[in-house]
């Protein structure tokens, strides 16, 4: 009697240790297949709003995503926010890229400033284009944006890569101000690592020597824009890579006078009628400002004769016709003053 009791016991344990574990690995299962938001990656993002190659935009983004366009992947070690665009989608009213950006909705003059940190890897630029004009191949991965005035850009973060190219280029530009009615768009650009945005192919399939010290597709750097009493302090890192740092005002021009418009401005943009013009001499002083976070494609049919496949976001996915950035860490706060 005594044995059937134990053997009885026994058998009840075992079918509860059963249960228990049976549970446990469907707990664990929930677990790993539970879908993760780039809100939970980042955590700034109900600071932000979003607009998407496929021209849907979103204002609320905490636990939100969008298949083939905003969402996370992991490579193993590290979770990441991918933004995704194609050559040719929906886009904004004061552009011709498509793009998978954030938009901050909070706004800043110069003399009050913020900060916009990234860590982030490149996957992918366009493989086709016209490799004379600077766009070719290139997506911007962080902006400063004006939201009064000519609605210029402050800042736009590059990154470029050539086809058959291993190494890519990182460099920022600047664009001028013009004063009074003279709203053509004129960009300054400084290398980073590799070229600047000037540096061009010499046709349509012929490109620059690889440069020594680009950054890879997949390789992971950072970058800080830090906007303070209207000055900005921009910092460029990299494992293996000299770290940079730049400085610009932002409230004195450099560019007020005709001499002073710098021989590259004049070369980018000479086939344009009003090329060249100069900068009001208080720059971007008082107007308001954003940050802009992601990737702002600028490949398309028109100014970079990318392939585009009708349109069809599918078809440019499959033929490599978009870009596509990786974001690890971001920030985004006040500015700070910059130590010595």
């Amino acid at each position: 009697m005594k044995k059937s009791v134990f053997t009885l016991v026994f058998l009840l344990a075992l079918v509860a240790c059963k249960n228990n574990t049976k549970a446990t690995a469907e707990s664990n299962d929930k677990e790993n297949t539970e879908i993760k938001y780039p809100s939970d990656v980042i955590s700034f993002m109900d600071e932000f709003k979003i607009l998407l190659g496929d021209g849907t935009h979103n204002d609320s983004l905490v636990g939100y995503a969008k298949d083939d366009f905003f969402y996370v992947e992991n490579d193993g070690s590290s979770d990441w926010v991918v933004y995704k665009t194609p050559n040719s989608g929906i886009t904004s009213r004061t552009s011709s890229n498509t793009r998978t950006e954030l938009g901050q909705k909070a706004h800043w003059i110069p003399e009050v400033g913020g900060k916009l940190t990234g860590t982030l890897k490149v996957m992918h630029v366009s493989t086709t284009g016209d490799a004379t004009w600077a766009s070719s191949f290139s997506t911007v991965i962080g902006q400063i944006h004006s939201d009064e005035g000519h609605e210029n850009e402050p800042l736009k973060i590059y990154y470029k890569k050539f086809p058959g190219h291993k190494k890519g280029s990182v460099f920022w530009n600047y664009e001028i101000n013009t004063q009074g009615d003279n709203i053509g768009r004129f960009d300054y650009s400084t290398a980073v690592w590799g070229y600047n945005f000037s540096d061009v192919g010499v046709s349509a399939n012929e490109y620059p020597a690889e440069p020594e010290d680009g950054i890879t597709l997949d390789e992971e750097f950072s970058y800080e824009v830090n906007v303070y009493e209207g000055v900005m302090y921009l910092t460029f890192t990299s494992e293996g890579h000299e770290t940079k740092h730049f400085v610009k005002s932002l409230i004195r021009s450099e560019f007020a006078k005709r001499e002073d418009i710098p021989e590259q401005v004049l070369k980018v943009y000479a086939n344009r009628e009003k090329g060249g013009g100069v900068e009001r001499e208080i720059a971007y002083a008082g107007e308001k400002n954003y940050f802009k976070q992601g990737c702002y494609n600028q490949a398309n049919a028109k100014s970079t004769n990318s392939k585009v496949y009708g349109g069809d976001i599918a078809k440019q996915y499959a033929n490599g016709s978009y870009a596509e950035v990786w974001f690890k860490e971001a920030t985004v706060g006040a500015g700070t003053k910059p130590t010595e």
